[in-house]
């Protein structure tokens, strides 16, 4: 890919991107990881990898905006016909849709090409270690999501199990599972060495809550007590 067309594709992107959680910056993080992953394996073709990073969130407005739609869905297919109207052939952007469409976590649609695999464990990179907590609360606080929910005893809940949103139910729900679901050796080098900041992190926050809780309640009450 020459320079040109990269400068192209670029400013594409970022003309699309609103969300704070999934800015501009995210996308060059998740390129970087990718080329580093690309790096230790064979076979990789770059432009459609760097085309696909580059383009993966741009449907993340959309979603926004309507809840129902599926930001990886959406994006592969404006990045198709952005390719296509920009002169790319109907194969190459045809393979890099297919990277976009399977970079989520689904079952369903999981990435069967070398880049598409790259792709999506670079993007998951990007939810682990201290990057992916200091990510989860930004994107908490846009939707207006707690830090924690408090369970039928009055403390806070860790959010094992919780169904309502909160950051503790989303490490325990996502953050803190992410880090058997990679498809490359590399992908998992790397999240093996960010887990610990995570939970270190998850284990500091809810130990703080919770003895500030249980402290705080037993000191209020003895307080309310003696003015009865």
């Amino acid at each position: 890919m020459n320079k040109q067309t990269y400068i192209m594709i670029e400013n594409y992107m970022q003309g699309c991107m609103r969300d704070a959680a999934h800015d501009k910056e995210h996308i060059y993080r998740v390129l970087f990881n990718a080329l580093d992953i690309a790096e230790h394996e064979n076979g990789v073709d770059y432009d459609v990898l760097i085309a696909a990073c580059l383009l993966h969130d741009i449907g993340r407005e959309e979603q926004f905006k309507n809840p129902k739609l599926d930001h990886a869905e959406v994006g592969g297919d404006k990045a198709y016909k952005f390719l296509i109207g920009n002169g790319f052939t109907a194969e190459f952007a045809g393979r890099v849709k297919s990277c976009i469409v399977a970079h989520r976590f689904r079952k369903s649609r999981p990435p069967e090409s070398l880049e598409a695999k790259i792709l999506f464990d670079a993007d998951k990179l990007d939810v682990t270690g201290a990057m992916g907590v200091a990510r989860t609360l930004m994107y908490k606080a846009g939707v207006g999501d707690p830090l924690y929910t408090l369970g039928e005893d009055g403390l806070p809940s860790s959010g094992e199990g919780d169904e309502k949103h909160s950051f503790f139910q989303e490490y325990h729900f996502k953050l803190k599972n992410l880090y058997d679901k990679f498809y490359t050796e590399r992908a998992r080098q790397l999240a093996a060495e960010r887990k610990n900041a995570a939970k270190a992190f998850y284990d500091s926050l809810y130990g703080e809550v919770e003895n500030a809780y249980k402290n705080g309640k037993r000191l209020l009450q003895h307080f309310v007590d003696q003015k009865e």
